[in-house]
């Protein structure tokens, strides 16, 4: 059973890298490519700037994202160490932080006791972990699945807004304001995606997902604007 349930909490974690890999690509490449889109109508020079700005962000997206889950293994593992030495040098001191919680939480204490007796002498290690650090044992996330996640699905968001400013006709700008509406269909989708996940406000979180979007290609490209007219 705990198997299942580490296999189920790592491919979660996969998904999870995998939507924000691909919301980043979506939304770093868009601000690239709408900024140089400010600057010029140089199909290909756009092209090539978004075609940049999605390698460097993929490798960089990879490693931040291998770094982040191996150092949050790291942390749980010191933990884990630090309250194993606790329960060698105190234990009736965790027993009693745990009952103590338990009763804090307005369990009554004859229960709290019988629950903590009971949890204790099961798995004295992985209950205080619970308690005093909110993580189970076992638990530790896939570094090298969760960065290779973010490495396939940040340069798949980053097409959409490469394509889109690429391929619509420039005139009167209407390939960036088209990116600029599928860019903010996309981050509405990650949006959705990535709050679904974490149990968050559905609707909040897909605005501010989009908002964030629409503010980062509305200032790039009055950058992009500006530098072009020097």
């Amino acid at each position: 059973m705990s198997k299942e349930k580490q296999s189920l909490a790592q491919r979660s974690n996969i998904i999870r890298a995998a939507v924000m890999g691909a919301n980043d690509g979506i939304l770093s490449v868009s601000g690239i490519v709408i900024g140089v889109a400010g600057a010029t109508t140089n199909s290909f020079a756009i092209f090539i700037a978004g075609f940049a700005g999605a390698l460097a962000g993929t490798v960089s997206m990879a490693m931040g994202e291998y770094v982040s889950v191996h150092s949050q293994n790291d942390a749980q593992k010191k933990a884990e160490q630090n309250q194993s030495q606790r329960l060698d040098h105190d234990w009736q001191a965790e027993f009693n932080f745990v009952q103590d919680k338990y009763i804090a939480a307005g369990i009554k204490p004859e229960l709290a006791h019988q629950a903590t007796q009971e949890m204790m002498q099961q798995d004295d290690l992985g209950t205080t972990v619970r308690e005093r650090y909110g993580f189970t044992l076992n638990q530790e996330m896939d570094a090298i699945s969760a960065g290779l996640a973010s490495m396939i699905s940040f340069p798949l968001g980053s097409v959409l807004p490469m394509l889109a400013i690429t391929l619509i006709p420039a005139n009167l700008h209407l390939n960036i304001w088209g990116t600029g509406v599928a860019v903010a269909i996309a981050l509405a989708i990650t949006g959705f995606s990535a709050a679904k996940l974490s149990g968050a406000d559905l609707k909040w979180a897909t605005l501010r997902n989009v908002l964030a979007g629409i503010f980062t290609m509305i200032i790039t490209y009055i950058i992009g604007t500006l530098m072009g007219g020097l």
